[in-house]
């Protein structure tokens, strides 16, 4: 690892073993700024082990301590809070902050705990020390995968690009709606990994769901005119006639998670296929070709097992008592903050998201501090991207050395929304 080992063994220990859930009122304080910037550090170590392939401690030290429970219920106060909390913020309309980043880094929050979940959850150790929260957490993914499906019959990918005229809080709703698409995607990984443990201890009933994904258009393309696009690596990539037929790995992700609930002996015990989940289950086989097949040999088992379900009766409803256990992170989250929201968006705007300049100049040199640039650089999928335009990049701001640009025109541009943000990034690096 050399020169890019972000965090000692002992080091990462101690932040994981600090790892707490904080009340949705505490949401970008400094003790939760901390937290973030220290899952912002896990999240890149557990890349960077992942990348090399030498070992999964970060894994295993959340596995040990019992924390994975605790990145869950994060994870869903989080989704709360951008649900609840943070609209009522944007509605303020006196609310005019001198800097959005504090804010930012709580809508970011979820993209941090539910990447570094998927990348966790790859082992099964992690997957299992979830205990009773895994079922929050496929509540969750089930969420997510509802706004999949309602996204992929809307015509194209999120917009990225804003207007002009966009106030810094608009802009700050658009860039949650474009990552609201990346953190679904992400969300489907975790649950195709949940449905690798499905014949240990649960049983993960979303067959019809996912189907439905397979049968719409898959959310991961999009047909522009005259092109084909695909969603790849954090953004959309214009694909080749001659690449159309390749298999996605998020395509492999639903076709995987279908396998496994659909032919886990323990998931057909328990999943009762009504004549809804046959019919939309039956619609999987116009997608399962002779070029899908020779890419994923073992979906012959699924043809099959289709083949067979499209001769058989539909089973009625059980009639027999059934105790189940229910997901309760989101509930308990709901009634503990029931008729709260406008009071913690008001706390929030005096004492959490309108900093002096003195505090964000603080900040900023944390957060200069946690992103290292040769580790993001590590760790990134792809070449840089223009900030304004999105084309390749090949020049960096030459001040706050975060912005990437591809010519001297998209700087100028873009200066009037970059600015600010790069005079306290700089006045970071030198404080330093």
């Amino acid at each position: 690892m050399g020169d890019l080992e972000l965090l000692l063994p002992g080091e990462a220990e101690v932040l994981v073993r600090g790892l707490r859930s904080f009340p949705l009122r505490e949401m970008g304080s400094e003790g939760w700024n901390q937290q973030h910037e220290n899952l912002e550090k896990l999240n890149m170590q557990a890349i960077l082990d992942a990348t090399i392939s030498q070992g999964e401690p970060i894994q295993e030290l959340l596995v040990t301590h019992g924390k994975v429970p605790t990145l869950v219920e994060e994870l869903i106060a989080v989704e709360m809070w951008k649900q609840k909390v943070f609209p009522v913020l944007c509605r303020v309309e006196d609310f005019k902050p001198q800097n959005t980043f504090p804010i930012y880094m709580v809508v970011h929050h979820e993209a941090s705990i539910i990447n570094l979940l998927e990348t966790v959850f790859f082992h099964k150790e992690a997957c299992e020390s979830a205990e009773d929260t895994v079922l929050d957490l496929v509540d969750y993914c089930h969420r997510k995968l509802t706004l999949l499906v309602a996204r992929s019959g809307c015509g194209g990918p999120p917009e990225g690009a804003g207007s002009q005229d966009s106030n810094p809080m608009q802009e700050l709703q658009k860039q949650a709606e474009l990552m609201e698409f990346e953190i679904a995607l992400k969300a489907l990984s975790v649950l195709r990994y949940i449905t690798d443990c499905v014949d240990r201890q649960w049983s993960v009933s979303q067959p019809p769901q996912l189907a439905h994904l397979k049968r719409l258009h898959p959310v991961c393309w999009f047909l522009s005119p005259g092109k084909l696009q695909q969603f790849e690596g954090s953004r959309w990539h214009t694909v080749a006639p001659s690449e159309q037929q390749k298999l996605s790995k998020l395509d492999g992700q639903v076709w995987i998670a279908l396998y496994n609930l659909l032919l886990s002996p323990e998931a057909q015990a328990r999943y009762c296929l009504t004549s809804f989940a046959k019919g939309q289950l039956l619609k999987l086989r116009a997608f399962l070709t002779d070029t899908l097949l020779d890419q994923l040999p073992n979906l012959a088992h699924l043809q099959s097992f289709l083949a067979h379900l499209a001769l058989t009766e539909t089973q009625p409803p059980k009639k027999d008592l059934v105790l189940e256990q229910i997901p309760e992170i989101w509930e308990r989250l709901e009634r503990e903050n029931r008729g709260k929201w406008q009071a913690i968006a008001k706390h929030q705007l005096q004492h959490v998201f309108s900093p002096s300049e003195q505090d964000l100049r603080l900040q900023a040199q944390r957060w200069a501090e946690t992103y290292r640039l040769d580790v993001l650089e590590a760790v990134a999928p792809e070449r840089p991207r223009c900030a304004y335009c999105s084309a390749d990049a090949s020049k960096r701001c030459s001040r706050c050395q975060n912005e990437w640009y591809c010519c001297r025109e998209c700087q100028v541009k873009h200066w009037e929304k970059h600015g600010k943000t790069c005079v306290l990034a700089a006045q970071g690096d030198r404080a330093k």
